[in-house]
């Protein structure tokens, strides 16, 4: 199998880097450098999205209404898969923020985000990335979508 260079390593650090980015400054369009255009993702009470314009709109309904969010990743391990491929656990805590809720205007979600990189024409991208969520603090409510 082959190895992951330095330089794989460091352009993978930059693609979970840049999600997190993308979220938080709500710049959708840096996700088209984050995930390929066929990728899946597992988001848990979010959906299961799939395919790029998907996962834009299940993360962007998500956070859109949020007053702040911050992202943070942590403790990283990402081992080759074969050729072009890599699998990858990513720990992370994830704050958001919508004042003014009954209940408290935080809500806080830790875990591990699994992922499967390929390495495409326009670099290292993922393919499929699901959330495990570890633990919760705070008001889920938050998070949840208006009432229609």
């Amino acid at each position: 199998m082959e190895a992951l260079s330095v330089q794989d390593r460091l352009d993978i650090a930059d693609v979970l880097a840049r999600y997190c980015i993308a979220l938080d400054s709500r710049d959708w369009g840096l996700l088209d450098q984050v995930f390929t255009p066929d990728a899946t993702a597992h988001y848990g009470r979010a959906g299961r999205p799939s395919g790029l314009p998907a996962i834009v709109a299940v993360v962007r309904s998500s956070l859109e209404r949020l007053d702040a969010s911050q992202h943070f990743i942590g403790t990283s391990l990402v081992e080759p898969d074969g050729e072009g491929e890599a699998r990858g656990r990513t720990y992370l805590i994830a704050q958001h923020v919508r004042d003014g809720l009954p209940g408290g205007s935080q809500f806080v979600v830790a875990g591990t985000y699994v992922d499967r990189f390929v390495r495409t024409p326009r670099g290292w991208r993922i393919r499929e990335r699901r959330l495990v969520e570890t633990w919760t603090r705070g008001n889920p409510a938050v998070l949840s979508r208006p009432s229609v």
